[in-house]
């Protein structure tokens, strides 16, 4: 017999402005109990240094915070050049000084030389896995490994203020960029080095900056007793689970083919012509009289039809389908 989960199943997404200093997984475990949801997990960790926009998900929204990983996002970024750090943050020991002489145009053109698509090797204080464990865990031990260039795209570097030594920038740029490792390759390009003194995330995906809430704002809606908790007010933090998946084009169903997909079957996309096979589609059906947001589903093949040579798309539910949503 399953174990009955602890806590309320309650379904959304809080966009928390994330203070200075604290992990984000302290934070995640913070807004969890405050919730007193059944689960949660965060989209994209946010280093102690870091500030600014950490969509946390609850409930059933975690099956969606891939999504949330994979999207866009946008950070201020002030870089100070003339220091190299361990870290290449505040946090980490500095390993080299040098005067800076560069001109204004010169750290002008340098910014722009990075903006397109490029490969970035990871830091060594990353989050990122080698053989099971967080990179950091060995940079922390003095010990290097190997990590593999990865593709990242900027898609714009703005320049907001130049007072050498400082720069002050709007980065957006894809999944998996590194800011810090961005600001240590502007500096060695410069050839004066440089590092990160002040992160903050603005942009996840297209979520409102009005949206987010401080920690401490979300403490004074709640009691700290838990037996005569109130959610209302809390739970009007909430945005819906489908902001994450938001970026996906949307495939709207009868009732019938809503009853179809709760039991874990397919549903035929005959009469969606612009379906592309291996294209993922926000889902929505009707569920007592309502619409409602189903899940997500993947366009694909019916093996029997492809054998025939027809061809014939449906989508599929995958493991992130939500089939009853309350």
């Amino acid at each position: 017999m399953a174990r009955k989960r602890k806590g309320r199943a309650v379904n959304g997404i809080v966009l928390l402005d994330k203070p200075l200093g604290g992990s984000s997984n302290q934070l995640l475990q913070k807004v969890r109990w405050l919730f007193q949801a059944q689960k949660a997990g965060h989209t994209g960790a946010l280093d102690p240094l870091a500030t600014g926009m950490l969509p946390i998900c609850l409930g059933e929204a975690t099956k969606f915070s891939q999504f949330l990983l994979d999207a866009d996002k946008e950070y201020e970024v002030t870089a100070k050049l003339g220091i190299r750090t361990t870290t290449s943050d505040a946090d980490g020991d500095v390993v080299e000084e040098r005067p800076v002489t560069v001109s204004e145009d010169e750290v002008y053109q340098a910014c722009e030389s990075f903006i397109g698509q490029s490969k970035q090797i990871p830091s060594m204080f990353s989050a990122l896995k080698y053989q099971g464990k967080p990179l950091y865990t060995y940079a922390r031990q003095g010990i290097e490994v190997p990590r593999e260039a990865r593709d990242i795209t900027i898609f714009a570097l703005t320049i907001n203020r130049i007072a050498l030594p400082e720069v002050d920038m709007t980065v957006h740029c894809s999944k998996g960029t590194y800011i810090r490792s961005l600001v240590d390759d502007i500096g060695q390009q410069l050839g004066c080095g440089a590092y990160v003194t002040r992160l903050h995330r603005t942009k996840v995906a297209d979520y409102p900056t009005d949206r987010m809430v401080p920690i401490e704002a979300i403490e004074a809606m709640v009691s700290e007793d838990v037996a005569t908790r109130e959610f209302d007010q809390i739970d009007g933090l909430l945005l819906p689970m489908d902001t994450a998946v938001k970026s996906l084009p949307a495939i709207h169903i009868d009732e019938t083919q809503t009853h179809r997909l709760q039991h874990g079957q397919s549903v035929s996309g005959e009469t969606e012509s612009a379906l592309e096979a291996g294209q993922f589609y926000r889902i929505y059906g009707i569920i007592d009289a309502q619409t409602a947001f189903l899940g997500v589903g993947e366009a694909i093949l019916n093996p029997k039809d492809q054998k025939a040579g027809e061809g014939k798309l449906y989508v599929s539910p995958r493991r992130t389908v939500v089939y009853a949503p309350q």
